[in-house]
């Protein structure tokens, strides 16, 4: 039994092979007590925190951590054995694979955890959270170039040449991938500036309708007439958007025109019966009504308020409600429009005494 340990194969004993096996299975079982008890303990010891950081670290060092250092601890083990250069270098080439693999993933999950927990403590709606997946991608396909290069480098390689084509390479495809490399940048000044959200009713080229998607290279607009619009992000940082659901009010101004023939003292009530009518109105501030401007057909009256919602229905109705006040009061009054094309003599009380 002593000589069979004792045989060489391979360059070892087999005695060699039995031990590195068997360091192998031991490492093998305390890591798996150590995830079983000890992770279990900090798990539930994070859970009962108010902070989210310490369950990220731990979820971490569970997901890469934990398993790096078991094949690194493993891969010492094996290299106790005497091997062929080939195998040895095969070996170490396997090691760097899986190191810039851990290392790029641990990277690039501390990038995404790090910006998700910025955006959740300053309260981002969950549309917002969501359009992160277009901007780390970009971030960690970056991230997976670098931690490819340096694995290159670290496996003895030049990698000047290597970039030097990279470069050229890069240059060909920015010009013939320009609009996307515009769009995308478009996008990137969306997500930050925030000049609408998944949700909004906008206005933007003369249409306007609610933002259903906001992707990396288009947008979509549910119009009003319910027909889906896809529009460049390019075209719509270059456009002039209105946000309706950012309204915090909404400013009203109309004209009213009335013939030159109404007595004057109806004229000089008639702002106070405007303001009368639309202080009644729900959600309305009335701010000023005024003669401004004597026109072909009639005296013109300009009028301004405010309705203190950005509802649109409501600003309708309220709207509606006070056109027809004005009619009816108007009416009641015996002051009269002014429409094109009347006819009537402007009396003056000078000349009526002649």
């Amino acid at each position: 039994m002593i000589n069979f340990f004792q045989q060489i194969w391979m360059g070892n004993s087999v005695q060699m092979y039995a031990i590195v096996i068997g360091e192998i299975i031991i490492v093998w079982i305390l890591f798996r007590l150590f995830r079983k008890f000890i992770f279990s303990f900090l798990k539930k010891f994070t859970s009962r925190t108010a902070s989210q950081v310490d369950d990220a670290l731990v979820a971490a060092a569970e997901k890469f951590i934990i398993p790096y250092i078991y094949l690194a601890i493993n891969y010492g083990i094996i290299q106790q054995l005497t091997l062929t250069l080939h195998a040895e270098h095969i070996l170490k080439v396997a090691f760097a694979v899986i190191t810039a693999y851990y290392f790029v993933r641990f990277i690039n999950h501390a990038i995404h955890l790090s910006v998700l927990l910025y955006m959740e403590r300053k309260h981002e709606s969950a549309e917002r959270i969501s359009h992160l997946s277009g901007i780390l991608i970009v971030v960690k396909a970056l991230v997976w170039i670098i931690g490819i290069l340096m694995l290159i480098e670290n496996l003895g390689y030049n990698i000047t040449t290597v970039v030097t084509g990279l470069g050229i390479g890069g240059i060909a495809i920015a010009l013939a991938a320009q609009n996307i490399l515009t769009d995308l940048f478009s996008y990137f000044v969306i997500f930050f500036d925030k000049p609408f959200e998944i949700g909004d009713g906008i206005s933007v080229n003369n249409v306007a309708g609610s933002v259903e998607h906001i992707g990396i290279k288009t947008s979509h607009i549910r119009s009003v007439t319910g027909e889906q619009l896809i529009m460049p992000n390019t075209e719509l940082v270059k456009s002039t958007i209105k946000n309706f659901k950012r309204l915090q009010r909404r400013g009203i101004i109309f004209k009213v025109n009335v013939r030159y023939d109404t007595p004057e003292e109806k004229l000089e009530t008639l702002p106070q019966l405007v303001e009368s009518i639309i202080t009644k109105q729900e959600y309305t501030t009335f701010d000023r009504c005024h003669l401004v401007a004597f026109g072909d057909f009639g005296l013109n009256y300009e009028v301004l308020y405010y309705i203190e919602t950005a509802d649109y229905k409501t600003y309708l109705n309220i709207q509606q409600n006070i056109h027809l006040q004005i009619i009816k009061t108007f009416s009641e009054q015996g002051i009269d429009f002014a429409f094109p094309g009347q006819q009537f003599m402007l009396r003056h009380p000078q000349a009526s005494k002649t």
